[in-house]
């Protein structure tokens, strides 16, 4: 799928993340793939694509063993145990097409995505609402934060075994995968597969899987989960900007 415009691809990842478009990864994460993890640098990081050959059936509950427990234990304690992280990302879009930038994490339930030049899209959630942001156009679009898989990410505590449904506990030597489905009744169904580093468990990306089985993949890098946002980064202007 083409986009017209950075903003309408811009746009069309972040509603993929809400389970409602088509997305693809093809052409960067295949080359990224192909090289070993002694070649990536910081403007690079590893992008796995999700292997459905390791998740339950749509629908299906999986049943954990214990080394899986384990797994699952280890990353809940991790996600709950963070409550502001920075970062940069990649984000891997229509037709294999990439963007950049930079994000921050405020528990519970803000984000915000910079986009790198040319683009000119802003993401923001407030606690409640996500707003999808043009600087150039000077328009926003709003969601529900509720309505997006990253909530999860966002959540001031995540016990996984209890408050999401695991259909993918794996790990290899690079990474430790964990997949979540859920079930929205107007719009299908949506798998979020989380990956953290094997060695560090440190969050490394994630891949939406929209209820048409297309996939957004964003991977992070340079993480710092000591320093603190500015709080202003979080608010939603929502009298400046057309709708």
């Amino acid at each position: 799928m083409a986009c017209s415009s950075l903003r309408a691809c811009c746009l069309a990842a972040f509603l993929a993340l809400l389970g409602t478009t088509v997305l693809s990864v093809s052409g960067f994460g295949a080359a990224v793939l192909a090289q070993s993890p002694n070649q990536q640098t910081a403007a690079a990081p590893i992008v796995r694509l999700p292997d459905s050959s390791k998740m339950a059936a749509p629908g299906a509950t999986l049943a954990l063993d214990a080394s899986q427990r384990a797994m699952v234990d280890k990353v809940s304690a991790y996600l709950s145990g963070i409550q502001t992280m920075t970062g940069d990302f990649v984000q891997i879009g229509p037709d294999g097409k990439r963007t950049e930038g930079e994000f921050f994490i405020q528990k519970p339930g803000k984000v915000r995505f910079n986009y790198s030049p040319p683009s000119p899209i802003d993401i923001i959630a407030d606690g409640s609402t996500v707003a999808v942001r043009d600087r150039t156009l000077a328009t926003q679009d709003l969601y529900p934060l509720s309505q997006t898989p990253l909530r999860f990410l966002l959540a001031d505590k995540l016990n996984l075994l209890r408050d999401t449904n695991l259909v993918g506990v794996y790990a290899d030597d690079v990474f430790t995968t964990v997949v979540i489905e859920e079930k929205q009744a107007l719009v299908g169904t949506s798998r979020l597969m989380l990956m953290f580093g094997a060695k560090d468990n440190q969050l490394r990306q994630w891949t939406v899987t929209d209820p048409q089985g297309y996939d957004t993949t964003v991977a992070v890098y340079n993480l710092n989960t000591h320093k603190k946002p500015d709080p202003s980064l979080f608010k939603i202007d929502y009298t400046r900007y057309d709708r």
